[in-house]
């Protein structure tokens, strides 16, 4: 097997890694800090998407896309978390499920009747496109390389906002004692809003960056946001650095499980057997991989603190 291929399928898993580390991220914020299980996530994910390719369209100007998926998706999580989570932080997660898997369906109805239920695909701009010279021979896409180095300048500054900053102190507060920190003074409200906010603006930021490689569509947050809840339940709950290694692994893990699987399967039994076992297993390699860190650690590699 051509080490440049397995090099390229590598690059590929860190990209798909770092974007589901976006999603993760927030999410994980979200059920460490407000104990709210958001199933629609990934809706803003795909909300995200959207805005972008609209804005693109619109203007002309990539930029001008970026920023409305990611300030876009900002504005409507805060106004989720206004107008329809808040009232849910005392109740149990059946109820949180329930609510939020009702956002998830007016979501895709609402982006059907927007946009239609056909595919939109996001074009990417010229400076980005192209490809680089990898050893061996073989190229690498400019945007996925992008991707990558966004999805860590991202995980850099969220790290360094956490640990050193004073709303990262507030955050990690509320984390840990939401009554003492609302006792001290500290509107935990609009606290809880800019977090659900940021975690959203987060998963817009993944929607428009995946546009261009996946297809813009109805639900098209949906499928990833199970990848995304097992990255949390790897990796802990409430921790930043757990989602970044829990992404990075399932995205590697996935990439060259869906690449590989097969062909290596095909040199052990027979290839109309591979050709139909070889996919199926490849789609159960994250979840095998879940029940097995959960068997070892299962409060995940790095558990919140």
């Amino acid at each position: 097997m051509p080490v440049a291929l397995i090099f390229e399928q590598l690059l590929n898993g860190l990209q798909y890694g770092v974007m589901l580390f976006l999603m993760a991220a927030g999410l994980t914020l979200v059920l460490g800090i407000m104990n709210m299980v958001n199933l629609a996530h990934g809706s803003l994910y795909m909300l995200g998407a959207y805005f972008a390719v609209a804005a693109t369209q619109w203007t002309g100007s990539y930029a001008a896309g970026v920023l409305a998926g990611f300030a876009g998706a900002l504005l409507v999580g805060m106004l989720v978390e206004v107008i329809a989570l808040r009232a849910l932080y005392e109740r149990d997660h059946l109820d949180q499920v329930l609510a939020t898997f009702g956002l998830i369906l007016f979501f895709n109805e609402l982006v059907s009747m927007v946009w239609g239920r056909g595919s939109l695909y996001a074009s990417i701009p010229k400076w980005l496109q192209g490809h680089v010279q990898l050893f061996g021979g073989s190229t690498y896409p400019v945007y996925r390389l992008a991707v990558l180095a966004v999805g860590l300048a991202v995980a850099l500054v969220l790290w360094y906002v956490v640990q050193r900053t004073r709303v990262g102190m507030l955050v990690r507060a509320g984390a840990s004692n939401r009554a003492m920190v609302a006792a001290l003074g500290v509107n935990i409200r609009l606290l809880y809003t800019f977090v659900f906010g940021f975690g959203a603006a987060l998963a817009g930021l993944a929607g428009l960056m995946a546009g261009p490689i996946y297809a813009v569509q109805p639900g098209m947050g949906d499928l990833i946001l199970i990848q995304v809840l097992v990255v949390i339940v790897i990796g802990g709950i409430g921790s930043i650095r757990g989602a970044l290694v829990g992404a990075v692994i399932v995205g590697v893990v996935d990439t060259l499980g869906r690449a590989f699987l097969k062909p290596l399967l095909a040199t052990m039994i027979s290839a109309p057997a591979a050709e139909a076992a070889g996919p199926a297993l490849a789609s159960m390699l994250i979840y095998l991989l879940m029940a097995a860190v959960l068997a070892l650690k299962p409060a995940g590699l790095f558990q919140g603190r």
